[in-house]
């Protein structure tokens, strides 16, 4: 096992081909937190996004968040009741963009957590086909579905220790920017980190993958198992 620091965005690929299922990675930089309404408002619905995911690492969160200068969290009904604005015509604009689609109120973080990533896996081929997305990490891994696709297209997803937000949240140093808050929890974040992890290469660009390593290991061990019955 190798270890490595990694500054996200990615401008060179070979950041990413140098990692192999099983290294562990901190990451420094900048981290884009994106969950599942966002990515059916960008796939299914057809909308830009309006951060640019070139070379990013994106993590599977809804995070826990308060505005500057207040005492709550904002994951209750203020926030839950805002809308977008109307979106501009895509006669204009060729596509149906919100707008403005970047919130100008800062947050700051509670706690940032991750959440299951299997049921997202199905846009894993379009984040980097159409937008050249390097990393994703979240809670449980991917299934196999995902481990071409990554091949593919120079991408990696990072293992996280489970039940870690508090100290992940410590190495988050700055909620940079926020786009379509209405989504809220499942908006668009820029993190800024400082020492994110350490995680694991749980999928590499190379066709590797620790989570189909594990499930053929205890399929094996159940046959051998069954056997001896």
């Amino acid at each position: 096992m190798a270890r490595h620091e990694v500054t996200f965005p990615i401008t060179d690929e070979a950041e990413i081909l140098k990692l192999h299922a099983g290294d562990e990675v901190v990451v420094q930089g900048h981290i884009i937190g994106i969950r599942d309404r966002t990515q059916i408002r960008i796939f299914d619905e057809g909308v830009e996004p309006p951060m640019d995911l070139l070379g990013a690492f994106l993590l599977h969160t809804a995070p826990g968040v308060k505005k500057v200068g207040e005492q709550g969290g904002a994951r209750d009904a203020d926030l839950q009741e805002r809308r977008a604005s109307p979106a501009v015509p895509s006669e204009m604009t060729g596509r149906s963009v919100p707008n403005p689609a970047i919130s100008t109120t800062k947050y700051e973080p509670v706690c940032i957590g991750t959440t299951t990533s299997a049921r997202m896996v199905r846009f894993t081929e379009p984040l980097g086909a159409q937008y050249g997305v390097r990393a994703i990490c979240g809670k449980g891994g991917f299934p196999d579905e995902a481990i071409e696709p990554m091949r593919r297209h120079g991408m990696v997803y990072f293992a996280i220790v489970g039940g870690a937000a508090a100290l992940e949240t410590t190495q988050i140093e700055e909620i940079e920017e926020v786009a379509w808050e209405e989504l809220m929890p499942e908006c668009l974040w820029r993190f800024r980190v400082k020492d994110f992890g350490p995680l694991t290469v749980g999928i590499d660009a190379h066709g590797n993958s620790l989570y189909h390593d594990v499930q053929a290991a205890a399929h094996k061990k159940l046959e051998e198992i069954y056997a001896k019955l």
